[in-house]
């Protein structure tokens, strides 16, 4: 500047204060063995929204971060790295604020900042379902499971109606646990709602896998919840309870134990190889083109696929119900190809093929796989109704009447096969053990008392263990609210009752004021065509919301 306004200049820059100038590229200086300059803001700016970016989509994706070798010459340096090399090939503007282009100690790419940012980003994630819940009520759904590292960690799903009348259920962090005793957990989770603002006494559900330390009913989480809060109601997922008394009983009884085991060897023997799969497409199809031809069979579109064994899996307990429904249909084309492979098959596929040609070609298994087909089926029938009252069925029909109907299944069934029908009047006899030694029990006995009855108290006696009579009661009002067929299964009295289950939220006064506003909302909401045709309570709820009609009747709502 010239020196007559120098200090003129000076005034200015003083009364300005420290600024850095926008546009302006600083030159390199080297500083503790670095070339380092200013970098203007934007720069900064791209470098750490495309970092973030980078870390949102695996995040969004359930992808991992990190790859087996990060090193400049892998061929796949991860998820995380690579995605941002592609970025940066393709854009000018990332490629000139990214990895060469950027001092060692500004990159961001470091596992340490990776998850500073992915900590960041669950925190704010978490911050907005909170907002979302705005003090709502809420579920929670719990599940306890040790982590790779073997350290016992704690996942909370939080389930709540957001204020569009949405069920939501969002999950919200991983806990971890220094036990798994009922108290241990309950720290954990009450050190969690803590932090997030939560309070137990909104809390008006909860549910868990089914362990053991979860589920019991004197020092589990469960009852220390209710402890403090009688209103949060354990209400598990009705399939899920459904599967797990139908493995304890497989896991109980003998027999039952015997059965899915020989079905799960008839599944790995027949279905192990595309071969053998072909073998036993190839038999079936040949089957429906003579009944076909023969007019056993109808044709037509979606008629006669092409159907293989099903495998089953703990994990989806129906599926045990599929594989013996296909073993049952496809029983003769299995023979087949058991056959095929006692011929043709090395020395231990030989064994394995004539040991199941013998065990299914026998009374006892075919009586097995029909008794275990009725179970699964009625319990099928009852995970869809969703109705605990209506499990009675097991015992109204398959105890008292139920026998009937089974024998002559299995006797038909064995007939078609050519399979020996057992004289149910004759003595039992366990193969290989001699007639002196055997007990003195006919076939009616064995069968329908020691496996029939037996099966059915058992699988009864699991599920009356599992679901008890107030969250039985409390489900069975609640589904006198759905709208279907125009609210034809409203009962106001049962929908009081639903509210005296919690007294919290009901006073004596909202009762009674209950009771006045259950007969106009049905009044109303019957005479509205934007609830004719409703399928569901979550459809109800969301249609009251959008209507308004949340306000109109808020102790309904």
């Amino acid at each position: 500047y010239n020196c007559n306004i120098r200090d003129q200049v000076r005034r200015t820059y003083l009364q300005r204060g420290p600024f850095q100038p926008k546009g302006h590229n600083f030159k390199f200086e080297k500083f503790r063995n670095q070339q380092r300059r200013f970098k203007t803001q934007s720069e900064y700016e791209t470098r750490l929204n495309i970092v973030v970016d980078c870390i949102r989509f695996p995040l969004n994706q359930g992808l991992a971060f990190r790859g087996h070798d990060e090193s400049d010459g892998s061929s796949n340096r991860g998820n995380f790295l690579e995605l941002l090399h592609f970025l940066a090939d393709h854009n000018e503007d990332i490629h000139a604020v990214t990895f060469k282009n950027t001092p060692l100690n500004l990159q961001m790419t470091s596992t340490k900042i990776q998850k500073d940012i992915v900590s960041c980003v669950a925190t704010e994630t978490t911050n907005v379902i909170i907002r979302e819940m705005d003090g709502a009520l809420f579920y929670v759904l719990i599940n306890e499971s040790p982590d790779i590292s073997t350290k016992e960690q704690m996942a909370i799903v939080l389930r709540y109606v957001d204020k569009n009348g949405y069920v939501v259920e969002r999950f919200v962090g991983i806990e971890h646990v220094s036990s798994t005793k009922a108290a241990s957990l309950k720290e954990s989770l009450d050190n969690m709602f803590s932090r997030f603002g939560l309070s137990l006494s909104m809390l008006r559900g909860q549910g868990y896998d089914g362990a053991s330390n979860l589920q019991g009913e004197f020092n589990g989480l469960k009852m220390l919840i209710l402890e403090e809060n009688e209103s949060a109601y354990n209400v598990h997922c009705f399939a899920h309870q459904l599967q797990l008394a139908l493995i304890s009983v497989a896991k109980k009884h003998e027999d039952v134990n015997s059965l899915f085991n020989l079905v799960s060897m008839l599944v790995n023997v027949v279905g192990v190889s595309a071969k053998r799969c072909d073998i036993l497409h190839k038999i079936h199809a040949l089957a429906v083109i003579e009944a076909l031809g023969k007019g056993e069979l109808s044709s037509g579109q979606g008629l006669n696929q092409e159907i293989t064994l099903k495998r089953p899996a703990d994990t989806r307990w129906s599926s045990h119900y599929g594989t013996l429904m296909s073993i049952i249909s496809m029983f003769p084309f299995v023979v087949n190809v058991l056959e095929i492979i006692e011929v043709e098959g090395n020395y231990e596929q030989k064994f394995h093929a004539k040991m199941l040609l013998k065990l299914m070609q026998s009374f006892d298994f075919v009586f097995c796989l029909f008794l275990m087909k009725n179970i699964l089926g009625y319990a099928n029938e009852l995970s869809q109704a969703l109705q605990k009252k209506d499990q009675d069925i097991l015992n109204a029909k398959l105890r008292d009447s139920g026998w009937d109907s089974l024998f002559g299944q299995v006797s038909t069934f064995c007939s078609k096969h050519d399979i020996d029908v057992l004289a149910m009047g004759d003595l039992f006899l366990i193969p290989g053990r001699s007639r002196r030694k055997a007990r003195e029990i006919t076939n009616l006995h064995r069968y329908q008392v020691e496996l029939f009855y037996a099966v059915l108290d058992m699988q009864l006696q699991e599920l009356n263990n599992r679901f008890n009579e107030s969250n039985t009661e409390l489900l069975i009002c609640l589904a006198y609210l759905c709208p279907n067929d125009l609210f034809a299964a409203f009962d106001k009295e049962k929908l009081l009752r639903l509210a005296e289950f919690y007294p919290k939220d009901f006073s004596a006064i909202d009762l009674i004021a209950l009771e006045m506003q259950l007969d106009v909302y049905i009044t109303n909401l019957r005479s509205s065509a934007e609830f004719s045709e409703l399928k569901g309570i979550c459809e109800l709820v969301r249609t009251i919301v959008k209507t308004k009609k949340d306000k109109v009747y808020p102790l309904v709502y």
